[in-house]
């Protein structure tokens, strides 16, 4: 990774360069590459990875937005520890799909899911706007499409979850899309390689129902109990260890 000089250097590269540099670190940091290590320092950074220290200090001062990094005079760059993180930031997320898999890191997830879907599902069921239904029936349509091996379950999945967010009209909801994708990733490998199972199409259906009836309590519970299926898989393989 070279960083280029002279005229050929455009911001857009120096833009590329930083962040590349902020991807490197960021993962390397979440995946615990630097667990019982010391954290290089600019120089060391800029000579490993042949880039000016300009781009490295870039890509350190976004990391510490990010609540990864923190500097302090005369005790140079250190690890934020992980509740300092911020767990919502959409490089954090992803990054965290590169660690080694973690039954408890799922099981908070799943915790977090289990606070916000079902709340979602009800709103959704009273706001939906057509657009809205329609994004819901176009992502379980996927998932059926998926059933017969046409679609990608685990993107179909995500689709539908997503959908019912935007579609209960709470922009403090929608927001939630990056944690609740990341958070399906990390569960449908969970039920996929433990179990060998898929996403149940009669619990969707019956969450796709409520919500197209306007029956908010029906679609909480409903969602409620499709995300309570994942936790009592987690739950399980906790006591097998």
């Amino acid at each position: 990774m070279t960083e280029q000089t002279g005229l050929n250097t455009s911001s857009a590269m120096g833009r590329n360069l930083t962040y590349g540099m902020l991807d490197l670190l960021g993962k390397a940091i979440v995946t615990g590459q630097y667990d019982d290590r010391v954290f290089p320092t600019e120089a060391e950074l800029a000579k490993q990875y042949d880039v000016s220290r300009s781009v490295v200090r870039e890509a350190v001062k976004m990391l510490g937005a990010k609540g990864l990094l923190t500097a302090r005079p005369r005790k140079g760059t250190t690890i934020q520890s992980t509740d300092r993180w911020n767990l919502f930031d959409i490089d954090v997320l992803r990054w965290l799909l590169d660690r080694k898999f973690s039954l408890s890191l799922l099981r908070q997830f799943s915790e977090l899911r289990e606070a916000i879907e079902p709340a979602a599902a009800a709103l959704a069921s009273s706001a939906h706007s057509p657009e809205g239904l329609a994004a819901i029936e176009a992502g379980y349509a996927r998932m059926e499409a998926a059933e017969r091996n046409e679609d990608d379950p685990l993107e179909a999945d995500i689709a539908f979850h997503v959908a019912i967010l935007q579609a209960s009209a709470n922009p403090f909801y929608a927001q939630f899309r990056d944690v609740v994708t990341t958070a399906l990733r990390t569960s449908i490998r969970f039920t996929n390689r433990f179990k060998g199972r898929t996403a149940s199409l009669p619990q969707h259906k019956a969450v796709l129902d409520a919500i197209a009836n306007r029956r908010p309590s029906e679609a909480k519970a409903a969602m409620a109990a499709l995300i309570a299926d994942v936790m009592v898989l987690i739950a399980e393989a906790e006591r097998n260890g």
